[in-house]
């Protein structure tokens, strides 16, 4: 019986995790490495704020983000991926972009949709969401830029990655990606379905 029972519970394990596959920090890297990405990974002190960013990160090539998880009164979800000295007024842009009356998320919806911390979200904690309750626009400042830099689910380390090959592995996960820009007030492109 006890054998039944250990074998039946490792059977359930291999179907949740096929099911419900919740990426890890390690994970991702290994991943985005073993898909031949060309990552850079880069390891620092816990970064929770820009500001921290500045003073602790060192020197990483390519653009740095900030990122605003939001949600709006009737529950839908964002994640607005901007440049770090972006200044985003969250009233104008949720209008232009018409997501509604906007508000960051509580740190629940952050668990419940993308299993991250606070100070840990970023792009990559989409490949979370299962099913695809957060619509991802990307600012053009960091679309245009040669590298990205992103949290690869937490905190301590960082991302640099090319921003075309970013592009391409969003699309080929499935991760419909908005383009906007905070200047022009609009969405420019989508990729992904």
């Amino acid at each position: 019986p006890a054998l039944v029972f250990r074998t039946n519970m490792i059977y359930i394990e291999s179907i949740i995790k096929k099911y419900f596959k919740m990426y890890n920090s390690f994970e991702l890297i290994q991943r985005l490495k073993k898909e031949n990405y060309n990552i850079t990974v880069h390891q620092h002190d816990a970064l929770f704020t820009v500001q921290d960013s500045k003073k602790l990160r060192g020197n990483i090539e390519g653009a740095h983000s900030k990122n605003l998880f939001l949600k709006n009164k009737k529950n839908k979800f964002f994640l607005l991926t901007c440049e770090e000295a972006d200044k985003i007024d969250l009233k104008r842009i949720s209008k232009s972009l018409e997501l509604g009356n906007t508000s960051f998320a509580r740190e629940e919806y952050l668990n419940k949709y993308l299993k991250i911390k606070p100070g840990s979200v970023s792009p990559f904690a989409l490949l979370n969401d299962e099913d695809g309750q957060v619509d991802f626009y990307l600012e053009q400042t960091l679309y245009e830029s040669k590298f990205v830099n992103f949290h690869p689910l937490i905190n301590t380390s960082t991302i640099t990655i090319e921003t075309k090959m970013f592009i391409q592995f969003m699309i080929e996960n499935n991760k419909k990606t908005h383009i906007f820009s905070s200047a022009e007030e609009k969405i420019l492109k989508t990729y992904g379905k």
